[in-house]
């Protein structure tokens, strides 16, 4: 590993190099999401589960990526960022091994939880890396190209998951992520700068109850959404919450807390962490009815579904090179509240969308949300990470991680209660919540303005 320039960043060829481990890195912990969600009928099939307990290959991953992100951020912190890097690529290339073995659920769903690990690893870090990896002046190209990475890992899964179940077994999809992973094991090794690091004690106990907030807040929240059984869901979120509160009172005193109540507590950064996810809450109101809509209500194919939505992140990848350039030019206050703007207005026009559109009428609303989406994140992400002390980077790099995956997860809590209580147009309602929410995140967005007496907060 290199040596960082700390705030000047890293020469440009090993800059370049230390983006490409980190975009490996990234890559693999999305592609490898989209890739099984698209194959989970498939590999429900084939170790002989029921399509509803199948869905446990997914949400182990994503439980215990969300539960360990804000704990490998700290550990982050005091190892060293490029370390925990490396260390959640090979833990996840280990579990891919596993998952490729596996020939039941518990066995599965096991090696998808180790995986979880490895991606909380690699996404709790990696923005943090970034800023040590760009000078200040030009930040904003390294996280837009973050973002433009993870748009293709989105792109790529459905195509990748055909592709490679046409000709050969599941059991492929986790083993194609060995020689993704050796790339990004010797470009880390390689170019990755050594980071400063915090000499504290790790927190055991509050990632004790970090776990014991977030796991029965998430299962029993789903439980509640999905309508089961309703007195252990209450029960479970009661538990989550008295856990929560006893974490947030440890926290409030600690100059280095593992939940990051110091950064909250900051107007700039407590406002783009609302925006963010908010904004993801609303993506779900789109992402997840969407295929329903398209298949249940207008009628369209698996392959023509599929089409449809692409333009998504294909919108995404599209602005990422232009929005680079303006988000280390433009506040967030204007460019990510624009943004939203044009995201809630594609909801919108999907929503009062006629009874029997045009493939190009759904596709090109689809790009606006998509587009605007794609100019939102950078700037808002940006904000975070320069609002929060450099002391404090990894903490701020994991709670972008979490307004990303705790949007996303509410977002579907959310989707899920209304599909189950809309009775007539249910995946209309949604498209409206996507649109109210879009528009509700660029309204947080927008009072960057009178953050700090009126100042507008840059980044």
């Amino acid at each position: 590993m290199s040596q960082s320039l700390d705030s000047d960043g890293l020469p440009d060829g090993l800059r370049q190099q230390a983006m490409f481990a980190v975009a490996m890195s990234v890559l693999l912990s999305v592609l490898d999401y989209a890739v099984v969600n698209v194959a989970l009928p498939r590999i429900a099939a084939s170790i002989h589960c029921s399509d509803s307990a199948a869905i446990w290959v997914v949400n182990a991953y994503q439980l215990v990526t969300l539960v360990a992100l804000l704990p490998v951020a700290a550990m982050g912190d005091r190892l060293g960022h490029a370390r925990l890097c490396l260390a959640g690529i090979g833990l996840f290339l280990l579990a891919s091994v596993l998952c490729a073995l596996s020939r039941d659920l518990p066995e599965l769903a096991a090696a998808r939880g180790l995986q979880g690990l490895g991606a909380a690893c690699i996404l709790g870090v990696n923005a943090a890396l970034l800023r040590q990896i760009y000078p200040a002046r030009i930040l904003g190209r390294g996280i837009a190209l973050n973002g433009l990475v993870i748009g293709l890992g989105v792109a790529l899964g459905p195509t990748v998951a055909a592709c490679v179940l046409a000709v050969t077994s599941w059991p492929w999809l986790f083993l194609i992520n060995l020689p993704l992973g050796g790339l990004g094991i010797y470009f880390a090794l390689k170019a990755l700068p050594e980071t400063p690091r915090v000499n504290a004690p790790f927190d055991y106990v509050s990632t004790l109850l970090l776990a014991l907030a977030v796991g029965p807040l998430i299962v029993g929240g789903d439980g509640f959404a999905h309508q089961e059984s309703v007195a252990l869901d209450v029960t479970l979120i009661g538990v989550g919450l008295a856990c929560l509160g006893v974490l947030v009172v440890r926290q409030l005193d600690m100059t280095d807390p593992l939940l990051p109540v110091d950064l909250l507590r900051r107007p700039a950064f407590r406002v783009a962490f609302l925006t963010g996810f908010v904004a993801f809450v609303g993506s779900n109101f789109f992402m997840i009815p969407m295929p329903f809509a398209l298949m249940n209500v207008l009628h369209k194919g698996p392959v023509a579904t599929g089409l449809l939505i692409t333009p998504w992140p294909v919108a995404i990848m599209v602005v990422a090179p232009v929005v680079g350039r303006l988000t280390d030019r433009l506040p967030a206050a204007v460019l990510s509240s624009i943004g939203l703007a044009m995201t809630g207005t594609g909801f919108f026009l999907l929503w009062r969308m006629g009874a029997e559109p045009s493939n190009f009428a759904i596709a090109w609303r689809v790009f606006l949300a998509g587009a605007g989406f794609g100019i939102f994140q950078p700037p808002n992400n940006k904000a975070m990470l320069i609002t929060a002390p450099k002391s404090r980077t990894g903490g701020a790099s994991g709670m972008i991680s979490v307004a990303r995956l705790m949007g996303q997860t509410v977002g579907g809590m959310l989707v899920a209660l209304t599909l189950g209580l809309v009775a007539e147009a249910p995946t209309q309602t949604c498209l409206m919540l996507a649109s109210v929410t879009a528009y509700g995140a660029a309204g947080i967005s927008v009072s960057r303005y009178f953050v700090k007496g009126g100042r507008v907060v840059s980044g």
